[in-house]
């Protein structure tokens, strides 16, 4: 026998992950996808929204820059994210379809010039971050 038969081969499995969609979740991409955005529009303002699945809802570490030409800049950082137990042990994830960990940039534009000063953020509790901008020279009637 030679020394090469008498070696151990040892294998790492690698975790496989298989996601099955069906309905209106096949038609969509795996894991809630960032940066999405929808734009509204009525006569007085603009509404967007803009899907960061996974940002926790502390506005602090989100920035939002709005231009008077309408350029919308989102800023902010992805947090790295470790699952704990009920038994203590502290998972981390190997097989991530979600965004991951970092910083993240989200730039457009809405289809018309703003009053940057005039906003209203708010960041829902579906990872939803909800922005209402007034339209730029459009007066405001205050009670």
């Amino acid at each position: 026998m030679n020394a090469e038969n008498n070696q151990t081969t040892t294998t790492h499995s690698k975790v496989i992950s298989h996601v099955f969609c069906t309905g209106t979740a096949k038609l969509g991409s795996v894991g809630p996808p960032i940066g999405l955005v929808d734009i509204g529009v009525s006569e007085v303002a603009y509404i967007f929204r803009v899907s960061l699945p996974g940002i926790e809802k502390n506005q602090d570490k989100i920035k939002c820059e709005i231009q008077r030409e309408g350029r919308v800049c989102i800023q902010g950082v992805i947090p790295e994210i470790a699952i704990p137990s009920d038994t203590g042990c502290l998972y981390r994830m190997q097989v991530q379809q979600l965004c991951p960990p970092g910083p993240f940039s989200i730039t457009f534009n809405l289809p018309g010039q703003v009053d940057p000063r005039l906003f209203s953020p708010n960041f829902r509790s579906d990872g939803i971050f909800e922005v209402v901008v007034v339209k730029l020279g459009v007066r405001i009637q205050t009670s």
